[in-house]
């Protein structure tokens, strides 16, 4: 690698869910567990906007191996101070039975002024998700970069979905977050700029007016930092098992580092226009990784498992310089063991046919999903 080379850094932030463990409801973060989670975590670990909700973020990451430590510790310091309350945190885009309405925001001056600005739009965001940082010290690559990346944007979607239910109903959707969550302003997939400066006087336009504060109030599924030199993917729900977080992490790193080295041999990944990669996004909301995607430069309908391991391929010399061979190797677990959304739904049949109730059966998908939080850990 040259010395002009981006470090390609990561990092990674995760929100979880607080649940009581007996009756699987949400619970409301006691002041005495976020205080004992900060003792040992310092700035690393935040309320969320909701108060039943909790945030975790890694440091900066040399590579997957320093993310998985890093993140395993997170979410075992979180589980471990939750359970002296009686609680779990399961990381999970929606709760399958909560209801938005029976929910209190965190009395900030951040998430005040959100709630404000954003009414009922804010009142519903009973979701979580997780956010990969990858470090481009040049802002000018990141707007190159990140026209490219969101072409990707769908397959990392698909394969970390995890909210099939919202309030007590399976929506038949595999992310059903994103629904919720492209209700807010500045969503969805990102415009295209020329340049860092085409970028900066567009977000400086809302500031001068006083729409938003700063950058950090843009919440496109891929954008710079307003607070790292990274480029964020902010696309995926929040995956259950601490391996599949990192498999989709590393992903994002090589997919990354991939465009980039094409850069160096004078080509670069195809930018299409946002409405069809849009079309992609939706699959990838709906079915996960079980109806494919659209391969746009073969005109056809490729199923995920071909197009990911097309996409490992691709990403192989960036992983092995990256050192997460394995971890992008591992995506394929995901197309073997299902997603989050489909083992939910695999919980919940079993359950039903083995005589449980509705309430019991949602209390089994919320069990499986604590077991399947703390079995890396």
């Amino acid at each position: 690698m040259s010395a002009s080379a981006p470090d390609f850094t990561i990092g990674i932030e995760e929100e979880y869910l607080l649940v009581d463990t007996d009756t699987c409801a949400l619970v409301e973060a006691p002041k005495a567990l976020m205080e004992a989670c900060m003792a040992d975590l310092g700035t690393q670990v935040t309320p969320e906007f909701l108060q039943c909700q909790i945030e975790v973020g890694t440091r900066v990451c040399r590579d997957i191996g320093q993310a998985r430590d890093d993140l395993r510790r997170l979410r075992a310091t979180v589980a471990k101070h939750a359970a002296t309350h009686g609680l779990a945190p399961i990381a999970v885009s929606c709760h399958p039975v909560a209801d938005w309405k029976e929910q209190h925001h965190t009395d900030k001056d951040r998430y005040n002024d959100l709630e404000r600005a954003l009414a009922g739009v804010a009142r519903r965001m009973l979701i979580c998700g997780m956010h990969v940082h990858v470090g481009i010290p040049d802002p000018d690559q990141r707007i190159d970069l990140m026209a490219q990346l969101s072409y990707f944007l769908p397959h990392l979607l698909a394969m970390s979905t995890s909210s099939p239910f919202w309030q007590g109903v399976d929506t038949g959707l595999a992310s059903y977050r994103l629904t919720v969550f492209d209700n807010l302003p500045r969503t969805g997939l990102p415009p295209r700029f020329e340049s860092w400066s085409d970028y900066d006087r567009s977000v400086d336009a809302l500031v001068k007016l006083g729409l938003i504060e700063d950058a950090t109030k843009i919440w496109w599924d891929l954008r710079p930092s307003a607070r790292f030199p990274t480029l964020e993917t902010r696309i995926c729900d929040v995956s259950p098992r601490l391996e599949h977080t990192l498999s989709i992490a590393a992903l994002t790193q090589c997919i990354t580092r991939m465009l980039w080295r094409l850069a160096g041999l004078n080509q670069r990944w195809r930018v299409y226009e946002r409405f069809l990669v849009g079309e992609n996004r939706w699959r990838a909301q709906r079915y996960g990784v079980n109806e494919g995607l659209i391969d746009f430069g073969r005109k056809e309908l490729v199923p995920f498992a071909e197009l990911l391991d097309e996409l490992v391929t691709f990403v192989e010399p960036d992983a092995a310089i990256l050192g997460c061979l394995n971890e992008v190797h591992a995506a394929r677990d995901v197309i073997a063991q299902g997603t989050s959304a489909d083992r939910q739904r695999q919980v919940h049949a079993a359950a039903l046919e083995g005589g449980a109730d509705r309430e019991g059966a949602v209390r089994a998908v919320i069990h499986s999903l604590i077991e399947e939080y703390n079995a890396d850990l």
